[in-house]
């Protein structure tokens, strides 16, 4: 008897399945920088976060026996520009999340997978059908709904969080572009870098805590002094650490896989996952309306996994580009 040749895999699920729990994985990032932005500045959190990441990233290079060449490149341009978008992302979030609910800054946030579909059209002309606009706007109407429009939410920081938005759909379309040469472990390394030589640059000039003392807290959580990490706060940046690295890892192999317009509506996953955070770390329970946005949101992202395994088989797939 001849052996069984096993399933062929389908990209597109995998990236599906990649894309979710990637971003359940990164929702923990959330969270610990949510509970550490009280004490520490960003740029400190950010270092230690990175630090931690690149250890990681050895780590697995050396467990899996591949070779630290996946590090090199000869698309520095690129990883500069795409870094650079990322650092502006974060910093954005995280300063807007220090003066905002956990939820709340989430909920704004993801009006990311409504851009990440637009800019797939506009940067790099992939179709987008009537069913995944479909999906992409339940989705968004989720976010609406736990955004309540009308009752003060659009602040300051919730701009901040808009920004952060903008540019990590536009850091999803470089790795769009950059998928034919750049390995998704290449592609996080470069940004742990760039996390790393940023915030040393912002350590030596404001880590001493000159400019600290301002009573609003995104300004108090991106100025205020370093100062050396309390024992029960370290498994607080070693969460951050594992959640950036590997999250990140899986969400930028999902965006290889697939085109950006069918793994967009897939992140909406991390706003039920910050319901639950908020409420197991701070004690805030999702009301009847919270809940009604949590089920467009997870309706549209179960309606789209299920329209795309259906049609899989009958799927053909360019191993070179990573279209389906």
């Amino acid at each position: 008897m001849g052996s069984v040749a096993p399933p062929p895999i389908n990209p597109t699920l995998t990236g599906i399945l990649l894309v979710l729990g990637g971003s359940v994985v990164m929702s923990i990032n959330d969270v610990a920088i949510k509970f550490l932005s009280g004490d520490y500045p960003l740029h400190q959190v950010i270092l230690i976060r990175a630090l931690i990441g690149l250890v990681f990233l050895v780590a697995l290079i050396r467990l899996s026996g591949q070779s630290f060449a996946l590090f090199t490149t000869t698309r520095r341009r690129e990883h500069l520009i795409r870094v650079s978008i990322v650092m502006v992302s974060n910093v954005t979030y995280f300063v807007g999340l220090a003066a905002m609910p956990l939820a709340d800054a989430v909920a704004v946030a993801y009006i990311s997978p409504l851009l990440v579909t637009l800019l797939s059209v506009v940067l790099l002309s992939e179709r987008v059908g009537p069913r995944r606009w479909a999906a992409v706007t339940v989705g968004m109407a989720g976010v609406v709904v736990m955004l309540r429009p009308g009752s003060g939410m659009i602040q300051p920081a919730a701009v901040l969080v808009l920004v952060s938005a903008l540019c990590y759909a536009l850091s999803h379309m470089m790795t769009r572009q950059m998928r034919g040469t750049e390995a998704a472990i290449t592609l996080s390394f470069y940004v742990q870098v760039g996390f790393v030589v940023v915030s040393l640059a912002m350590g030596i000039v404001a880590g001493d805590g000159k400019f600290s003392g301002s009573a609003n807290p995104s300004l108090a959580f991106l100025l205020r002094p370093w100062i050396w990490p309390a024992m029960a706060d370290w498994p607080a940046f070693i969460a951050t650490g594992l959640s950036v690295a590997i999250g990140g890892l899986m969400v930028a192999q999902a965006y290889r896989l697939c085109e950006a317009g069918l793994i967009a509506p897939f992140e909406y996953a991390g706003m039920p996952m910050a319901i639950f955070w908020g409420a197991m770390v701070f004690g805030s329970w999702p009301d009847t309306t919270a809940w009604t946005g949590i089920a467009l949101i997870c309706g549209a992202g179960l309606y789209t996994l299920w329209r795309e395994t259906r049609r899989g088989q009958g799927t053909r797939f360019d191993s070179r580009s990573g279209r389906v």
